[in-house]
């Protein structure tokens, strides 16, 4: 299953990232491979990404990683992870997501995997929207 998750990926157009700053901070590509979507609410300075399938389910697995391909490749991992009651969801939630904003910014490629599910992502394009999320709690803060 995670080969032909991937040959789609990579056939599937790259779909436009789009930043909105109300009512949070938000990050957000949809696309017929899966949406991701990136919060950071600075009342009560947290973020969350949530990842979600456009058909199936998240396999129930210990482990979430995402990883993230080409100039500055880091993998990461967590057992935090929540999956939506559908199934069709996997959200994490953090304080700190550093590692997260610096493999969507400086890389072309991002992978959601949990057991033998992989859900890719094309960063094309994200420089404009990531870089408004970067500094969208300094401007809600205001």
């Amino acid at each position: 299953m995670r080969t032909a998750l991937a040959f789609l990926i990579l056939a599937s157009p790259a779909a436009a990232w789009e930043f909105s700053a109300s009512p949070i901070c938000t990050l957000t590509d949809m696309s017929a491979t899966g949406d991701i979507t990136v919060t950071y609410d600075p009342a009560i300075t947290e973020y969350t990404i949530t990842v979600t399938l456009p058909e199936g389910r998240w396999p129930g697995e210990p482990v979430f990683g995402m990883a993230f391909a080409d100039d500055r490749p880091i993998s990461i991992q967590t057992d935090r992870h929540i999956i939506s009651p559908d199934g069709r969801s996997i959200t994490v939630k953090d304080r700190g997501f550093g590692n997260v904003l610096n493999g969507l910014e400086f890389n072309s490629r991002a992978y959601a995997m949990l057991g033998e599910t992989t859900l890719g992502f094309d960063l094309t394009g994200i420089g404009p929207a990531i870089t408004a999320f970067r500094n969208c709690p300094a401007d809600n803060l205001a």
